[in-house]
């Protein structure tokens, strides 16, 4: 039996802006509310169109959880690694919060944490999916933006998806092979 391999598809155009993903992640992995730290984020695209027919796309985005990860090559002590299914984590005992994996990301995914005096970032709510459910963020999506599952199994909602509909990649330049896919 194949691996394993967690990805997340969005389909953006289904994006209120509600900012629920974001709340739910917050406390759902005990991020202080108010500061400025986020483990996901939506970002306002800009408006489209001539008034007044506009458009305006809302991009959440959270660490990519790349196959060929920066912040994992650059990690001097292993606190940061990669799941035999490719979710990108923290051992929080061993970071010694020198930074490089937040200078190396090039999505701005990861922040400094006081509760874990280490370097945080969004991990699929792992301890969920271990459980059988689904992170928080695509739990409590009102319209269903996010979809999460293994790209391994076909008849996966995110493989169907990606073999369906047209899809991107934040920033392909950088060849970092994430595991976010934003449908067309």
């Amino acid at each position: 039996m194949k691996r394993k391999r967690y990805a997340i598809v969005f389909d953006t155009k289904k994006c209120l802006n509600c900012k629920a993903c974001t709340v739910a992640c917050k406390f759902e992995n005990y991020v202080p509310v108010g500061d400025d730290s986020y483990r996901l984020w939506v970002t306002e695209m800009p408006l489209e169109g001539r008034f007044p027919v506009l458009r305006q796309e809302f991009r959440p985005s959270q660490c990519q959880h790349c196959e060929n990860a920066p912040c994992e090559k650059v990690c001097p002590t292993g606190a940061t690694f990669r799941t035999a299914e490719g979710v990108v984590l923290i051992d929080y005992d061993k970071c010694i919060l020198c930074k490089a994996c937040m200078a190396a990301c090039p999505y701005d995914a990861r922040f400094v944490s006081k509760k874990h005096d280490a370097v945080e970032k969004c991990t699929f709510c792992m301890h969920r999916v271990s459980e059988g459910r689904e992170p928080a963020c695509v739990e409590t999506c009102p319209v269903r933006v996010r979809e999460f599952g293994d790209l391994n199994d076909p008849d996966s909602t995110v493989s169907r998806l990606l073999n369906q509909r047209a899809y991107y990649q934040l920033k392909p330049e950088k060849n970092t092979r994430p595991r976010l896919f934003y449908l067309k």
